[in-house]
């Protein structure tokens, strides 16, 4: 039901009053919160990890206020991205603003060179695409595969449509095509990878757990060479010119961190290496999900005491036993 209201929403786009588009999605949202469907009981126990790390304790009232406000933003990031071709550059750009210490970084390094980025699912990426492109360099980044062409098919044509390069999962020599962009000059490879289930993802530590994330900015930054950034988005409210600018009463800041030196990880052998660095960048990326857990969209068991071990793969022994003493606890 929520692909055809989806790709319903992408076609009817220009005809629908934004506003109403988004009450429409907040009142869904709010609904699937209350009847916690959708992913909510999920996300809270997510929300609830990330609590008991940062607070040592996770009190449900407040677990259930930071569920509605991510709920919303989830479904605000879909009426916001369905409905991107109604919208204005200078609305595009009043909507969402960039910092952090790798931000002038970042900028200087393609102005020549290229960048790689790690990030997770939070804010709203199709903004950051279509901003990164004037702020810093065209983007280049890979979406993954739906069973629901006409939906995916969607999601490529907006990204597209925002000035961005898309990739599948499941494309032939990936990695290799993502190297081929980094040898380019002004451009920038922003990777999803805060959740890896599959057989080549590398287990990590983050808030007192452990969680399985893409291996390919590790990967890629260590054959490349080259410093890894780490991005967190969050929402923001507006005011002022900019808010008259933007039509919205909320925005999106993209936070990037300074670059993380791959250098001391060098020396190491590679699959040490790749698990060192992919520690490093969810370290950064976990204090910007502690700040903000409001706008992370994860509805899908991420963490270890949530995984079901019988359906993965190359799990090592290690991780299985600590799987296995968590469920007993």
């Amino acid at each position: 039901m929520l692909n055809t209201a989806l790709n319903l929403t992408f076609r009817y786009a220009s005809h629908i009053p934004e506003s109403l588009l988004r009450l429409l999605f907040s009142f869904a949202a709010s609904l699937a919160w209350f009847f916690h469907i959708g992913g909510t009981a999920q996300l809270e126990k997510n929300l609830k990890r990330v609590l008991l790390h940062r607070d040592g304790k996770a009190d449900h009232i407040e677990i259930r206020r930071l569920s509605l406000l991510a709920m919303r933003s989830y479904f605000a990031y879909f009426a916001e991205a369905m409905t991107v071709g109604a919208r204005t550059a200078e609305q595009l750009h009043a909507r969402i603003r960039g910092t952090g210490e790798g931000f002038a970084p970042i900028r200087r390094e393609c102005m020549k060179g290229s960048a790689l980025l790690a990030m997770g699912h939070q804010g709203n990426w199709d903004y950051a695409g279509f901003w990164a492109h004037d702020a810093i360099a065209p983007v280049t980044t890979v979406a993954e595969r739906l069973s629901d062409e006409q939906l995916l098919q969607s999601f490529v044509d907006i990204r597209e449509s925002l000035g961005m390069s898309i990739l599948l999962t499941g494309e032939k020599n990936l990695t290799e095509r993502l190297e081929a962009v980094l040898d380019e000059p002004h451009s920038i490879v922003p990777l999803l990878a805060d959740r890896d289930l599959g057989r080549h993802g590398e287990f990590v530590e983050a808030f007192g757990s452990v969680i399985r994330v893409a291996p390919g900015p590790a990967v890629i930054a260590l054959k490349r060479q080259k410093p890894l950034y780490v991005v967190n988005m969050h929402r923001e409210m507006l005011s002022g010119a900019r808010r008259k600018k933007a039509g919205v009463r909320f925005g999106y800041v993209c936070q990037i961190s300074a670059p993380i030196d791959i250098q001391p990880f060098a020396n190491m052998p590679e699959s040490q290496a790749i698990h060192a660095l992919s520690q490093r960048w969810v370290d950064v990326w976990a204090q910007g999900i502690a700040e903000h857990p409001e706008d992370w969209h994860m509805l899908q068991p991420i963490f270890l005491e949530d995984l079901d071990m019988s359906r993965m793969h190359d799990v090592p022994e290690s991780i299985q036993a600590m799987s296995a003493a968590s469920h007993r606890m």
